[in-house]
């Protein structure tokens, strides 16, 4: 049976891509939509396609109530995770395409997702980006020095960005950096050398004319390693992943960090 899917954030960027795509599936159905400014607009046509039937709501609640198979959310970091607990508290898997949640709120979804049995994956949804930590990983195996750089738009509200905090989560289940000199002992001015976030050096750029793009960049004695993922101008580059996600939530219990883990 196709896979209902609760849509918030249906009118963003990469909601109206993923609206489309579930329109046109036959793995999946769009069962609600909520996005807030458009409440009362039908998700189809809102989204670009044709009508859906399926009117967008203001609030997650009332979708909700539908009992969907899972909750796919593209919203903003200030709703994400109300709009999570929500979902878990009615048992139903949720895959997070927005960056921004702290290290405690997600320790608390983690929580909550193992006692109600259900799971939730979050990450950068776009196949290439997790392919880049995939290999970071590997490549973290035999080379002991590595530093992590992030750039996006100078609007974008959190730093660094989910992509370049799960890739430091997953470097760090490998081992720690290996630094010359400890970066917060060093003479100079404190944050020079960059935030560290489970022990990697994390460098996060925020200027006008960047699109979002995330570097790790590995060092030996004279040679380095670069393995780089940039987003273009497209969201549909983030549509293949999040709804291979949405199958693959439903077989978890607690929190995912990272399509790689669900790929691989």
């Amino acid at each position: 049976m196709a896979i209902k899917v609760c849509l918030a954030g249906a009118t963003g960027g990469v909601g109206r891509c993923l609206a489309r795509a579930i329109l046109a599936s036959t793995d999946f159905t769009l069962d609600g939509a909520v996005a807030r400014r458009a409440a009362g607009q039908d998700a189809g046509t809102a989204a670009g396609a044709p009508e859906a039937g399926i009117k967008i709501e203001a609030d997650i609640v009332t979708a909700l109530a539908r009992n969907p198979d899972v909750l796919i959310d593209y919203t903003h970091p200030s709703a994400i995770k109300r709009h999570v607990m929500l979902a878990l508290e009615r048992r139903i898997p949720v895959v997070i395409g927005t960056s921004g949640l702290s290290g405690t709120e997600r320790d608390e979804i983690d929580a909550m997702a193992k006692a109600q049995g259900v799971g939730v994956a979050t990450g950068n949804f776009a196949i290439t980006a997790a392919l880049m930590q995939h290999f970071a990983r590997l490549a973290a195996q035999y080379v002991p020095h590595w530093e992590v750089l992030e750039y996006c738009k100078a609007e974008k509200p959190d730093a660094p960005s989910g992509t370049a905090t799960e890739l430091a989560e997953h470097l760090s289940e490998v081992r720690r950096p290996s630094y010359a000199h400890e970066p917060d002992a060093m003479i100079g001015p404190k944050g020079a050398r960059g935030a560290d976030i489970h022990g990697t050096r994390v460098h996060a750029v925020r200027l006008p004319g960047h699109s979002a793009s995330c570097e790790v960049i590995f060092g030996l004695p004279g040679e380095r390693l670069v393995i780089r993922h940039d987003m273009q101008t497209s969201d549909e580059i983030f549509v293949a992943g999040t709804l291979l996600a949405a199958r693959k939530v439903r077989e978890l219990r607690g929190l995912a960090r990272g399509l790689d883990k669900l790929m691989f």
